[in-house]
C-alpha cells in the first residue's frame, strides 16, 4: 500500500522516551515498510507535520515508482523521454551520475531491463534454474549504461529503445532525506525517520543517540548488529532480501556488468551524513569486492561502512 493512498495515520505514543511522548507514525513508501518516530513539545502541530509528511511520500512516489503507472518515472521509461521532467528527478539523477562515476559503473540504475528479464523468466513454469540463455542476457545488457542517458532540466531521453531505469536503489535514501528537510523545516531537533532507510534528526529527547539495528532484510525480528548515530543515515543492502527463483540463487541486486547477480556479502551496510548516498553506496558496494569498497571510503572520511560476508560468495 502506498503512504497517502488510503493510508490510515496512525499517530501513538512510546514509553521508551521521557515527557512528552513521541508519536509514531508507520506506513510504507515505494513498497517498503516506514516508522517515524517524532519528537516536538506540541502536539497539534506535530500531527500536521506527519499529515505533511504523508502527502509528501506520496507526492514523491508519483515521480520515483515503478507500480504507478502515472509516475514520472513510468512514463520515461514507456516513452523514452520526458520533457520538462520534475526538478526532483532530475536531482535524483544526478546523484546517480555521481555515484555511478565513484563506483566505476557498478552503481547504475539503468539496470531495469536486466531486471525485467530475471522477474519475467524465473516466474516463468519452466524457467531453468540455471537463468536465462547467454545470448537473452546479452541482449538486455547492451541497453544498460547511464552514460546512454542524458538529462538537464528541460528533458530526459534515453538514447537507445527498450531501455529503462529503476531508482530503487537510491530512491527511498532520497525520500527519507527530503522528510527530514520538511520536519526540520517544521522546527523538529529530534526523531528518527525510516522511509525505507533511515535518517536521524539530533539525539534522542534524553540527549542519546539513536540506536539502529540492522538486518539482512526488513521483516527479519533478529538484529545482527546495531549502530549509534546522531544526525547521520544509516542503509542496508542485502541480495537476500528478494530472491527471483525458489532456490535462492538469484537475488535482486544485479550487476550491470556481469550476466548473473552477485551474493559477495549477506548484508551491506552504510553509514553516511545523507541517506541518498548512503542508499545509493550500499547497493553498489554489495556489488564490489573489499578493496575497491576501501578506496571508495577513502574519498569520503565521512561515510563507514558495515557488512557481513555472505557463505555463498562468488
Amino acid at each position: 500500500m502506498a503512504a497517502g493512498a488510503g493510508l490510515p495515520l496512525v499517530l501513538s505514543g512510546t514509553q521508551a522516551f521521557s515527557h512528552p511522548e513521541p508519536l509514531v507514525w508507520r506506513g510504507h513508501a515505494l513498497g517498503a515498510p516506514t516508522t517515524l518516530i517524532l519528537s516536538h513539545p506540541d502536539r497539534d502541530h506535530a500531527e500536521g507535520l506527519v499529515r505533511q509528511v504523508i502527502a509528501e511520500v506520496s507526492r514523491l512516489e508519483d515521480i520515483f515508482s515503478l507500480y504507478r503507472p502515472a509516475s514520472a518515472l513510468c512514463e520515461l521509461n514507456r516513452a523514452g523521454a520526458l520533457a520538462f521532467p520534475p526538478q526532483e528527478l532530475v536531482d535524483l539523477l544526478t546523484v546517480c551520475h555521481s555515484v555511478w562515476e565513484e563506483t566505476d559503473g557498478l552503481f547504475d540504475p539503468t539496470v531495469q531491463p536486466l531486471w525485467k528479464l530475471y522477474a519475467e523468466y524465473f516466474s516463468r513454469g519452466d524457467a531453468n534454474p540455471s537463468g536465462p540463455d547467454r545470448s537473452v542476457l546479452e541482449s538486455a545488457r547492451e541497453l544498460v549504461g547511464l552514460q546512454h542517458v542524458s538529462f538537464n532540466a528541460h528533458r530526459i531521453a534515453l538514447s537507445k529503445r527498450g531501455m529503462g531505469v529503476t531508482l530503487n536503489g537510491i530512491a527511498q535514501g532520497y525520500i527519507t532525506d527530503r522528510i527530514v528537510a520538511l520536519l526540520r523545516r517544521g522546527g523538529v531537533e529530534s526523531s528518527l525517520v525510516d522511509m525505507g532507510e533511515v535518517r536521524a534528526i539530533g539525539a534522542k529527547p534524553d540527549g542519546a543517540p539513536w540506536k539502529v539495528g540492522i538486518s539482512e532484510n526488513q521483516s527479519d525480528t533478529d538484529i545482527d548488529h546495531s549502530v549509534f548515530v546522531i544526525n547521520k543515515a544509516v542503509a542496508t543492502s542485502s541480495s537476500n532480501g528478494l530472491h527471483f527463483d525458489q532456490a535462492r540463487n538469484w537475488g535482486h541486486i544485479i550487476s550491470p556488468q556481469g550476466v548473473s547477480t552477485v551474493q559477495r556479502y549477506r548484508r551491506m551496510t552504510v553509514i553516511a551524513p545523507d541517506a541518498t548516498r548512503a542508499d545509493a553506496l550500499s547497493t553498489a558496494f554489495t556489488l564490489m569486492e573489499t578493496a575497491a569498497i576501501q578506496k571508495v571510503l577513502a574519498q569520503h572520511p565521512d561515510v563507514e561502512a558495515d557488512w557481513a560476508p555472505s557463505n555463498r560468495a562468488n
